[in-house]
């Protein structure tokens, strides 16, 4: 990251940290008791996300945010991979994830297919992917994810609207619609 850019993301972090933890306590949450990390610590990771050398510079707030929510989104993947590969070796209590905006209740394990199933969605349309990721990991509200992408607010509850049934059929294939 550029002096200048990494100056202009060590700004808005202060500035935008009580959001980036209400957006962490509402993905923490969402899941079930027992999970080890705090929403303290989940910003935190995304912060170390963020702040990287190769880190994209954020042109405003609306944007920061979006970043944040898809650093936000590969620590609680990692995070899950880690807690997969520990239940390898001995039982681990088992942890889901529910969420009325996604309509789904799953096992934190399959966080790891949902990110793996939104990076097959961005290939039909990176918007829907990123629909999802400020909607679902950001806990963004409809009119907030469009002014971060720049569309109408009705353009997102469609992109919404396709990508849950593109998610609920690609996860579930055998769920009646």
């Amino acid at each position: 990251m550029s002096t200048s850019t990494q100056a202009d993301a060590e700004e808005l972090f202060p500035r935008l940290y009580g959001e980036l933890r209400e957006i962490a306590d509402r993905l923490i949450r969402r899941e079930a008791p027992g999970h080890t990390l705090q929403p303290t610590a989940l910003v935190h990771e995304a912060w170390f996300k963020l702040a990287g050398d190769h880190a994209p510079q954020p042109a405003d707030r609306a944007h920061f945010l979006a970043l944040a929510a898809r650093a936000m989104r590969q620590v609680l993947v990692d995070h899950a991979r880690k807690r997969r590969a520990l239940k390898r070796g001995g039982p681990l209590p088992d942890l889901t994830i529910a969420d009325d905006r996604l309509g789904m209740v799953m096992p934190l394990d399959d966080l790891i297919s949902l990110d793996d199933a939104l990076q097959r969605l961005a290939i039909h349309g990176e918007r829907l992917c990123r629909v999802v990721e400020l909607r679902f990991f950001a806990g963004l509200s409809e009119e907030e994810a469009a002014e971060v992408l720049g569309v109408t607010t009705r353009t997102v509850q469609r992109d919404w609207a396709k990508a849950r049934a593109w998610l609920h059929a690609e996860l579930d294939p055998g769920a009646t619609a």
